[in-house]
């Protein structure tokens, strides 16, 4: 099955580069992404605006730090934004990064427990359901949203770690997996994801959604670029996965490999430098694709 293909605002670009991405992601592709790095861009206000900008592409989160968030305001959030833009909102959550969480006060002793409490009653709230609760970090009570989703609206969960992925595949609507990841890397978060995603569904689940990120570019300079780009992310061993440049074919080969390992959508993450940020959103929905369905 050939996945869905997505990009990247990466958060090196200001604000106002979303508007001219998210046309272009309209026009050629299938979803569009948002991150909340620290201490860079909104990832609501982000998709929110995208989605006011756009008719048919997907806007997604990738991801909100739970611990910077309390429970109940961002499923007011979301729940807002899914009812403003039914069926064409992804949100996903997720650890952050312990530095940056830490930089603001935010850092907690168990992080998984966290993310647990915090996906378990953001399910709840976004189902319409009436949630009280006293966990560790999470405390609500008789909370209740006047304005819900409709139920099951997604709610993706995003990490790097086995036991992390093991509670996005079982508490989550599909798992998301960061940059400059290896095959082999795709390969072993992807079996965590399915454990816990049958742990949580049983036997007769249905295929799990997996994000993959793939940094990626065209035309000149491209591999030189690409490889700056994985130095940046302090990947320099040159594996399978981290990483493509060069034309239609080659790219859409190295989709088709994260797709065999269980890749439902390849988001593109173009590189810094990238000169042509249009034209390289049009070169993956027009000639890329074609690759993929040729």
């Amino acid at each position: 099955m050939t996945p869905w293909l997505g990009v990247v605002l990466v958060p090196t670009l200001p604000p106002e580069a979303l508007r001219p991405l998210a046309a272009a992601a309209d026009r050629h592709l299938d979803e569009l992404w948002v991150w909340e790095d620290c201490f860079k861009e909104s990832g609501v206000a982000a998709a929110a605006a995208a989605l006011a900008w756009t008719d048919r592409v997907q806007v997604g989160i990738g991801l909100a730090p739970v611990p910077l968030r309390n429970v109940a305001l961002l499923a007011m959030e979301v729940a807002t934004v899914h009812r403003l833009f039914p069926g064409r909102f992804l949100p996903g959550i997720g650890h952050g990064v312990q530095d940056w969480m830490g930089q603001v006060g935010a850092r907690e002793r168990s992080p998984l427990t966290l993310l647990r409490e915090h996906a378990q009653a953001m399910r709840l709230l976004l189902d319409g359901h009436e949630v009280s609760t006293s966990g560790r970090y999470v405390h609500l009570d008789r909370v209740k949203l006047d304005w819900p989703p409709e139920p099951g609206s997604p709610l993706l969960i995003g990490g790097g770690g086995p036991k992390t992925l093991e509670l996005a595949g079982r508490y989550g609507d599909g798992i998301l997996i960061g940059s400059a990841v290896s095959e082999s890397e795709l390969e072993a978060s992807v079996a965590a994801g399915r454990l816990g995603w049958a742990q949580g569904r049983g036997p007769d689940a249905p295929p799990m959604p997996v994000l993959a990120h793939l940094i990626a570019a065209t035309g000149p300079r491209a591999h030189q670029r690409v490889e700056e780009e994985l130095a940046r992310w302090g990947q320099t061993d040159g594996a399978p996965g981290r990483g493509v440049a060069g034309d239609a074919a080659t790219i859409a080969d190295a989709v088709r490999r994260l797709a065999a390992i269980g890749a439902t959508t390849v988001v593109f993450q173009t590189t810094q430098d990238e000169p042509d940020l249009d034209g390289f959103v049009e070169f993956l929905g027009t000639d890329v694709r074609a690759a993929l369905d040729g």
